[in-house]
């Protein structure tokens, strides 16, 4: 089962791996306020620590600041959390996840023809493993 983060916390993850995996907590703060957030230095301590705790950052000393490095890549997380979605909704199953995303119009046409020309791998240099 993939790790859950909440919503707060996964706002952090994407502001390091926008930042190439490693970021200062200066940084985090620089971002977080460029977005618009205006959360409390104890709020965001807090919720770095918890990820911390969760396995998913790691903390080094650089002089008297802390830089957070991601321990896992945003691709690897966002596969992780997609397997354990279509474990508990769809029973592992990806046709019915695929079909729901078509039906409730979430995957637009256009969507659908481009994983279509990825999956049939149309010189796009993606070609489907067999």
């Amino acid at each position: 089962m993939a790790v859950q983060v909440s919503d707060s916390e996964l706002a952090l993850m994407k502001i390091i791996w926008a930042e190439g995996g490693k970021a200062l907590y200066a940084r985090i703060m620089e971002q977080l306020a460029a977005a618009g957030n205006r959360w409390q230095k104890n709020t965001v301590i807090t919720l770095l620590s918890r990820l911390v705790d969760k396995g998913l950052l790691q903390t080094n000393k650089i002089g008297r600041r802390n830089e957070y490095t991601a321990v896992v890549t945003e691709t690897d997380y966002q596969a992780a959390q997609t397997k354990d979605l279509l474990d508990k909704l769809y029973e592992g199953n990806a046709k019915g996840l695929i079909s729901t995303l078509i039906q409730k119009e979430m995957l637009t046409p256009k969507d659908y023809e481009e994983l279509k020309r990825f999956w049939e791998g149309s010189g796009d240099g993606h070609e489907r493993d067999t």
